[in-house]
């Protein structure tokens, strides 16, 4: 063989790799296509499915590429089924990420328009406020580390869109699901406390409220046990994807309080004791 030749082997990888990017990248589009066109969310044809975890993510990250130039940047991440019964009943035993695009971050008091979702649904969460930046090369993190890095804790809200999905099928579409953004379309954020090391963050007890009665309650321990928990989790997944959590950026802590499914005219209003509240309108 004349040196510089590339070998059999070496080519087969090659196209191994590009058929893999080609998989992703439809996969990706198609699901574009689906939000714009307004569709229920399924199943994506066997030729581009997920087939597991690393092809999941690499579909959610090339979606977020497509979508960036009109959802925003990366402002942060979210982490979701935190919870041992949510996990059984996907059939999925592990917490998984998404991230936060920039335009989808709102404040309390936004109203929303249900036009713009396929199916609305809220979780009931804390937020944190990176002051500091995590580095993906110093990976894992401790809680400890992390709670360092934290500068701000706020009531929050995510918005679920989950296209009106079939839960009867969900545990087999859950790699879709998370190639979908995890079904994030974005968090609306209560005020920043500061001064939040003094809080039992395991402890605090939240409500829910829907046009005045309680929906709903939880504590912070309802996600892995604990807040911080579910960021060690969030940080060190999203680190081993060679992604740094920038300073500023807000990281969710997965729902206290079980899924809300809103409709027009339904106001929705979460408190935390010693955090304070948040809350949204839906017409």
């Amino acid at each position: 063989m004349a040196s510089g030749q590339p070998s059999g082997e070496n080519n087969t990888e090659k196209l191994d790799t590009k058929k893999f990017e080609e998989r992703i990248e439809t996969a990706a589009q198609l699901l574009l296509e689906q939000h714009a066109q307004h569709l229920q969310f399924s199943a994506l044809p066997d030729s581009c499915a997920p087939r597991d975890d690393a092809e999941a993510y690499a579909v959610q990250e090339a979606l977020r590429r497509l979508r960036a130039p009109e959802l925003g940047k990366t402002a942060g991440y979210k982490v979701a089924l935190t919870s041992t019964v949510m996990q059984e009943m996907l059939r999925y035993f592990s917490p998984f990420a998404g991230p936060l695009h920039a335009h989808l971050v709102h404040h309390s008091g936004v109203q929303l328009d249900h036009t713009q979702y396929g199916r609305l649904c809220i979780e009931c969460e804390l937020a944190a406020v990176l002051g500091s930046t995590l580095l993906s090369h110093n990976a894992p993190y401790s809680r400890e580390q992390i709670a360092d890095a934290v500068v701000t804790i706020a009531p929050a809200l995510e918005l679920v869109d989950d296209r009106n999905a079939d839960y009867g099928v969900i545990s087999k579409l859950v790699l879709t699901l998370i190639a979908d953004n995890a079904w994030n379309a974005g968090v609306v954020l209560g005020s920043a406390l500061k001064d939040w090391r003094h809080l039992d963050l395991a402890n605090l007890h939240g409500t829910v409220m829907v046009n005045g009665e309680t929906t709903g309650e939880g504590y912070g321990r309802d996600v892995l046990g604990h807040p911080l928990e579910a960021l060690r989790w969030l940080v060190n997944t999203i680190a081993a994807q060679g992604k740094d959590i920038e300073a500023g950026m807000v990281v969710m802590t997965g729902t206290m309080i079980a899924t809300q499914f809103v409709k027009p005219g339904d106001n929705l209003k979460f408190s935390v004791d010693e955090l304070g509240s948040v809350e949204v309108s839906v017409h």
